[in-house]
């Protein structure tokens, strides 16, 4: 990818309307999106069938007429994702060139045990490789996933420490970092978590190399506007919302009490699709979908 055409992104990236379409479900949480796709474990045998299907899916769906860059403008990928293609195209390179849509690479490998009330991300093994490639297909950023569980202080500050950690890798080989520490809706103290949270991503961010952004991706908080201090950091290029198990229309709900904070939702984008239905059906209900997140996005304050 050339550099004129990684600015058009980021431009496109910091400024428009619009969601991002998290489609990079991994083994752990594959089974239950099958389940809710309508394919049941006895459907498949082993990751390998398990992947295959998913995949389908997730193909149904960045084809669909209503996935275009009037609503969606970015989409985050699983690996295996990245490096299928549709024809002669890479997929990041065909929802670019095609649909004016730009791509996240999901780059973590799952989360450690619970300690201190966290789940710390595991070693990434030949990361240097992988963002290597996700250049090279024309992916503009990634994204890591740590999980918060409770609002121990010692744990969050330790999760948000090691995204940024990893962060400073991902910004030094020219990829946009999405830092995804997330408190779990079930947390017991899930408000305080999320304002320990925006403490220490504050702390962490002012420790950023002068002229580097990342993206945050977080859970909708209690509190309303919880995030305005982080939507406005000039560190951060734009805070997405994760929907965290909320059904969409609670999600988008909350989204709206959050301004300038636009939807990433995985579940709650996929809510009453079945594999069973014909295409006209399953392309109206993702276009419904869609749309009502990016209403809701649009709702918090988004420029056109």
């Amino acid at each position: 990818m050339n550099t004129e055409t990684r600015i058009e992104m980021a431009a496109r990236l910091t400024s428009a309307s619009g969601i991002i379409a998290a489609l990079d479900q991994s083994g752990g949480s594959t089974p239950d999106a099958l389940r809710s796709y309508g394919i049941s474990d006895t459907a498949y045998q082993g990751d390998a069938e398990m992947l295959k299907l998913i995949h389908e899916m997730r193909m149904r769906i960045m084809t669909a007429p209503g996935f275009s860059s009037e609503r969606v403008i970015g989409t985050i990928l699983f690996e295996q994702t990245m490096d299928h293609s549709i024809g002669t195209k890479s997929i990041p390179a065909y929802l670019w060139e095609d649909r004016g849509i730009f791509s996240f690479l999901k780059v973590d490998s799952g989360r450690e045990a619970d300690h201190d009330g966290v789940q710390l991300m595991k070693p990434i093994p030949n990361l240097s490789n992988l963002l290597e490639r996700a250049l090279e297909k024309g992916v503009l950023g990634t994204k890591m996933r740590s999980v918060i569980n409770s609002a121990s202080e010692n744990g969050i500050s330790a999760a948000v420490a090691q995204q940024f950690e990893v962060a400073s890798t991902i910004l030094k080989n020219g990829l946009i970092p999405i830092i995804e520490p997330e408190v779990l809706v079930r947390s017991p103290d899930k408000a305080m978590a999320e304002t320990t949270l925006v403490k220490e991503i504050l702390r962490n961010l002012s420790e950023l190399a002068h002229g580097t952004q990342v993206i945050l991706k977080l859970i909708l908080p209690n509190q309303p506007d919880l995030y305005a201090g982080l939507v406005e950091h000039p560190r951060v290029a734009r805070v997405f919302a994760l929907s965290g198990g909320y059904r969409l229309k609670v999600a988008c709900e909350k989204l709206k009490e959050n301004p300038r904070v636009i939807g990433s939702f995985s579940r709650a984008l996929v809510e009453n699709l079945r594999v069973s239905m014909p295409d006209a059906e399953f392309n109206r209900k993702l276009s419904k979908n869609i749309g009502e997140i990016y209403v809701a996005s649009k709702q918090t304050g988004e420029s056109a």
